[in-house]
């Protein structure tokens, strides 16, 4: 038992070490400058640290910094409308399938679930193709949609398992006094639902952060191309010191992080609640 207890121990201890020792480098080298960081042997804490390569990003002059702020701005502009797109069409998916009751119900529902199985990978080449005849690559628009096909089978999940578990019967009072189904789902439902509504928020904005690979195909120019693509990027067009590539990625890693840890009770509760209730 004393042995299993120390390997576990180990086990996560190397997993913490493994996944944090990239993050750390980034934020060692952001705190350096150029000669410091081209210097040999490597300085594994920085020497004299500085924050000028995080100001240079913020409010400095430049190509580099104009393009890491532009692609900031299309970060937050894509994921925060998929978000809310998204969300809002899962919300009003999420309660069909768990209160009405039509032909086909449940085998449309698990089709829409069945479609979280595939790879999303595998749909890359025919979604640029689709983008590409609507004239949509390189635009918001393109991205968007992208973002909210590959989010809603998740979302509307999430959600339907919560409204899933709400009680009936406060719904067939509403119904009893004379409101809609819409009436009932804006006024009742809605606020009920609202733990399981901010989590499913949370969740999908932090997938949409953490997209590379379909902004990458869909946007070639930095227009429109998010931090995460845009970083890569730039470092593939431009002679860009480290230096400013590590700040500019510390931001990309700071915002779900501050995310994550600010608002992790509010995912949680917001799961389990509808389990629970």
């Amino acid at each position: 038992m004393a042995r299993n207890h120390w390997l576990r121990r180990f086990g996560i201890v190397l997993i913490v070490v493994w996944s944090l020792t990239p993050v750390y480098w980034a934020v060692n080298t952001s705190l350096q400058t150029d000669v410091q960081v081209a210097s040999k042997p490597a300085h594994y804490l920085p020497p004299t640290p500085t924050l000028r390569n995080y100001r240079a990003v913020v409010s400095g002059g430049g190509d580099i910094p104009n393009a890491i702020r532009r692609s900031t701005v299309n970060i937050f502009i894509e994921c925060g409308v998929a978000t809310i797109i998204t969300v809002a069409l899962a919300t009003l998916a999420a309660y069909a399938f768990a209160r009405l009751r039509f032909r086909g119900s449940k085998i449309l529902f698990f089709a829409v679930l069945a479609t979280m199985a595939f790879p999303a990978y595998t749909t890359l080449i025919p979604l640029y193709k689709i983008m590409s005849t609507f004239g949509l690559v390189n635009t918001y628009t393109g991205i968007i949609l992208v973002y909210v096909s590959g989010f809603l089978p998740l979302a509307t999940w999430i959600l339907h398992s919560y409204m899933s578990s709400l009680p009936l019967a406060i719904e067939e009072a509403g119904r009893v006094d004379g409101a809609s189904r819409m009436q009932v789902l804006w006024h009742v439902v809605l606020p009920l639902a609202v733990p399981g509504i901010i989590s499913t928020a949370i969740i999908t904005f932090l997938f949409a952060w953490a997209q590379f690979l379909f902004p990458l195909v869909l946007s070639s120019d930095l227009s429109t191309q998010p931090l995460t693509v845009a970083i890569a990027a730039l470092q593939g067009r431009h002679l860009v010191p480290f230096t400013l590539l590590s700040a500019a990625g510390v931001y990309a890693i700071a915002v779900p992080a501050l995310i994550v840890v600010t608002l992790n009770r509010y995912i949680v509760s917001g799961l389990l609640s509808g389990s629970v209730k």
